[in-house]
């Protein structure tokens, strides 16, 4: 048996980061994945830097804040890139700069931040209008979206690994493959006005991972997926969101829900 533990959209978060790799320790994995959005964020950026630092053995894939991190002016950024951006070291922007778009960590696995050839482009939601019906502005993709904006790597692989979206999601495609979403470490819930104005939110305050696992029997290539939630202290994440000014994301992080 293959198990791989897969985490993604950490956002600066280092007490929620710190439970999910001890629940993480706990399992026996042979393989940690990390799929980007690293350390913008409002609550302990330097202090994630820091823990990841530590374990060399996370494979990571770059995120649209890391590159947005590295390549925008401070003007340009938003407030969760500019305090990130404020703690970088030169090793930091080295490592954050050399970070992959996506890696094959098996022969059959391909794990990337938001979509294989795109890092901010949502994969397992859609952005709709806002209607009455759906004020939240987002729906579930479609069987047809996903295939369209898995591009040329549909087919190639039976298990496909993505974050951005920061919903936990698990949807097996028409070809017999599985797409995972572990969902958000550190950031539960977050508004966007492109293309729509939308919003996305887990509606609690947990940190969010995912383990797979592969056996030599079974459809989707064997690999089966198990979403995990686990506590952390949010109020300690909260209260340092309040100290940087960001009383928005503090109510965040204490619900998992925007205010």
């Amino acid at each position: 048996m293959t198990r791989i533990a897969v985490l993604s959209d950490i956002h600066g978060n280092t007490p929620a980061l710190a439970a999910v790799l001890a629940a993480v320790d706990a399992e026996a994995v042979d393989l940690v994945l990390n799929l980007g959005d690293i350390v913008a964020g409002a609550v302990d950026p330097r202090g994630t830097l820091d823990l990841l630092a530590e374990r060399p053995d996370i494979v990571t894939v770059r995120g649209n804040h890391e590159r947005q991190v590295l390549t925008l002016s401070y003007d340009e950024m938003g407030g969760a890139d500019r305090i990130a951006s404020g703690v970088l070291t030169d090793a930091d922007r080295t490592w954050l700069g050399s970070l992959p778009l996506t890696v094959r960590p098996a022969p059959d696995v391909l794990a990337f931040h938001a979509v294989p050839d795109d890092d901010a482009t949502y994969l397992t939601q859609t952005v709709v209008a806002p209607t009455a019906e759906n004020p939240q502005g987002v729906r579930e993709a479609t069987d047809r979206e996903l295939v369209e904006r898995l591009g040329t790597a549909y087919g190639a692989y039976g298990l496909y690994l993505c974050g951005h979206t920061h919903q936990a999601r698990t949807r097996p495609l028409p070809d017999g493959s599985l797409l995972v979403n572990p969902g958000s470490v550190g950031w539960p819930a977050y508004a966007d006005e492109h293309p729509h104005p939308h919003r996305v939110e887990a509606g609690a305050p947990e940190a969010r991972f995912a383990i797979l696992s592969r056996t030599e029997d079974g459809g989707g290539g064997g690999w089966t997926a198990e979403l995990l939630a686990v506590p952390y202290d949010y109020e300690e994440a909260a209260s340092s969101a309040e100290r940087l000014g960001r009383p928005d994301l503090a109510h965040m992080l204490r619900t998992g829900r925007l205010p």
